[in-house]
């Protein structure tokens, strides 16, 4: 079983993270994507990571398709069985992979148009509309974040490849004024230390 991957993909992290918790043996397979291998596009007709190639050649992409596909091999490893909890994490889940569904593109964007326009060209509004929408996620994942212990979820994995995706793009910048978001990766650390192979 293969997963191909980018690490600085927050999609790939968690998928990885999340399969090596469920005790999942799978082959991380790093993937340029703008290169467009056979391997990639005979296996996913969009050419995105992260995906999963069974050992039976089965093919399997967007990340929350693989969590489930996972969680179905390891027999509920990941997600609650009671429906309200599993609703739970399948939403927390959802807004981590939202914050970089919408901004993940935008964080870039941001990037570029800091590196390529002189200040007088950067166009500050539009920036600053994008990171309204990452600061309305993160404050509400501030107020609201997940008890963590032992067991973990999906949505934890979710919530460490969003921070550690933000932190690779905006170090410091998403920490002020969320003390709790801030201090949660140490907890997130003690529940599961394999964490860190998972960056690379």
């Amino acid at each position: 079983m293969k997963i191909l991957y980018s690490p600085a993909s927050p999609y790939s992290n968690k998928v990885r993270m999340a399969a090596h918790y469920a005790g999942l043996s799978a082959e991380s397979v790093l993937t340029d994507t703008n290169a467009n291998p056979p391997s990639l596009i005979d296996s996913n007709p969009l050419g995105k990571i992260p995906t999963l190639i069974t050992e039976d050649g089965r093919s399997i992409y967007d990340s929350r398709a693989i969590l489930h596909f996972v969680d179905r091999e390891s027999k509920g490893k990941l997600y609650p069985r009671n429906p309200a909890k599993r609703t739970d994490v399948e939403v927390l889940e959802a807004l981590c992979d939202g914050i970089c569904d919408s901004i993940c593109d935008s964080l870039l964007a941001i990037v570029y148009e800091k590196r390529f326009h002189p200040p007088e060209k950067v166009h500050q509004p539009w920036i600053d509309r994008h990171w309204e929408k990452a600061e309305r996620g993160l404050d509400y994942l501030n107020a609201n974040l997940p008890k963590t212990a032992a067991k973990l979820h999906a949505g934890h994995f979710a919530l460490a490849a969003m921070l550690t995706y933000l932190e690779l793009r905006f170090t410091g910048e998403w920490q002020k004024g969320r003390p709790k978001l801030k201090n949660w990766p140490q907890k997130f650390q003690k529940a599961f230390p394999d964490h860190t192979q998972f960056r690379t």
